[in-house]
Parts: C-alpha cells; sequence; structure tokens
C-alpha cells in the first residue's frame, strides 16, 4: 500500500463574508493520480493556493511527507518538493521559452537567475547545463521541442498550459498541482495533457493532483477523485463511484424539483 504524500485535516479558509474550504479532509498517496473536481467557485483553486502557501490556512493543518507545512512560506513549500500551474498560463513574456521553463529548477539551486539570463549562453556552469538538459527533455514530452527559442509572448494559450507544465516539472518535484491544465483546450489538446500526466507518474515517478471543472478529463485520467463543492468534500472514491454520487449530479446538474 503507498503511504500518504499529502494529508490535509479540517483544512479551513475564511475571506470576508466567505468560507472558501470547509474543515476539507484529503489524502493523496504517493504515486497517486488524484483528481480534485467541483463546480465553478467550489474552492479547488484556493485549496491549491493554501497548500503551497499563497494562502493562510484560517483552521486545519496540511501534512506533506509527513512534515507539517500549514502557512509555510511558498518558497519553503516549493524546495520541499511540491511545485504547480496556474490557471492563467503565468510566463515572463519576455524571455524564451526555454529559459522559461529552465527558472521552474532555479528554485533548487544556489544560482542567481538574473546573472545567468543576462550572461545568456556566453558562460554555463555544470548546474546550468544540467538544468538546460532537463528543461529540453522536458520541453520534447510536451511536444515543444521545436519552440525552445521563441519568446513566451508569443505563444498561444495551449502552448503557454504546456510550457507552465515542463516548467513545474523541471524541479524534479514529488508532488505535482495541475490547475486546469486542459482549460481552453480542443479534444486532441486534452488527450495529450492526459498523456503528459501518466508519463510524469509512470517515467518520472511524480505524485499528482490535478483540479478540473472537465469531469470527464479528470475522471479519466485519475486513480480516486474528490469531490467538493462550497468548500465541503461531497463525494470521493474511484473515478465510478464520484460519477455516479447524487450529491456529484446534484453539484453539477442542480437539484430536481
Amino acid at each position: 500500500m503507498n503511504e500518504d504524500i499529502l494529508v490535509v485535516e479540517g483544512l479551513t479558509k475564511d475571506f470576508i463574508g466567505l468560507r472558501a474550504l470547509d474543515n476539507l479532509n484529503m489524502v493523496v498517496h504517493e504515486g497517486q493520480i488524484h483528481g480534485l473536481i467541483g463546480p465553478n467557485g467550489s474552492g479547488k483553486t484556493t485549496f491549491f493556493n493554501v497548500v503551497t502557501g499563497l494562502l493562510s490556512a484560517t483552521a486545519g493543518k496540511i501534512y506533506f511527507d509527513s512534515a507539517d507545512i500549514t502557512n509555510c512560506e511558498p518558497t519553503a513549500v516549493a524546495n520541499l518538493g511540491i511545485s504547480r500551474t496556474f490557471q492563467a498560463g503565468r510566463l515572463v513574456p519576455r524571455m524564451t521559452v526555454l529559459e522559461n521553463v529552465m527558472s521552474g529548477a532555479y528554485v533548487h539551486s544556489r544560482l542567481d537567475i538574473r546573472g545567468v539570463f543576462l550572461r545568456r549562453f556566453f558562460t554555463t556552469s555544470a548546474q546550468e547545463a544540467d538544468m538546460r538538459r532537463r528543461a529540453l527533455k522536458l520541453l520534447e514530452l510536451v511536444g515543444l521541442a521545436d519552440s525552445v527559442e521563441r519568446w513566451a509572448s508569443e505563444l498561444v494559450w495551449v502552448q503557454r498550459q504546456l510550457t507552465q507544465i515542463a516548467r513545474a516539472l523541471v524541479s524534479q518535484p514529488k508532488l505535482l498541482l495541475l490547475d486546469e491544465p486542459t482549460g481552453g483546450m480542443g479534444v486532441q489538446e486534452s488527450q495529450m495533457v492526459e498523456h503528459i500526466i501518466r508519463q510524469a507518474r509512470s517515467e518520472l515517478g511524480i505524485t499528482v493532483v490535478v483540479v478540473g471543472h472537465d469531469v470527464r478529463l479528470v475522471t479519466t485520467v485519475s486513480d480516486w477523485v474528490t469531490c467538493i463543492n462550497f468548500g465541503h468534500k461531497i463525494a470521493e472514491g474511484t473515478p465510478e463511484q464520484v460519477q455516479n454520487h447524487p450529491g456529484v449530479l446534484e453539484a453539477y446538474l442542480g437539484k430536481e424539483e
């Protein structure tokens, strides 16, 4: 039986006049692809933001690899081995695709990223060379091997999302958090992302939590699924169990009168 890599106990997040997470309990097993679904506004992205330290928890505990990471700074969380993507496709527009991906590795290095990219390729340390090799390999994995020298500002939405995934993977995380990785994508692009998620687990040994409003994507790729609504867990189990749960159907389709 796989060990627990992420354990969330009673996690609560309050904003002014709003409870975004409500006493949420969730366990992610090492080596698992764990789906997190729920309607828009259900608290999925807030969950990622609290786990990664971008937001502080109002109550509850978060354990990663048995260590208490509740309210740790984002850099500390990343250094422990948690990496993530964002819905907004955040990239640095005046850096190349390769540089954007390499930037994901600098959280674990002692190198000054500004100095490295100002020097460009005139001088290269062994550590930089290793980062570059990893970044190029991951860009090949996500299908962007021909775009390494393009400016990030030139990329279309799908390419921005794929670059984000490569950047999140380059730090060699133990746990990868993907926030709506197929948002705005067609069927073919979504299938490509599904394949990348499976490769991250099977070839790179990374545990993955994937958030999605797209129930089909998440239930297709995941081993275990948690569904939340208004920050509260309403169902959990295998994809088949969650898809057929009355509470999930009601959350997505509404209650019949």
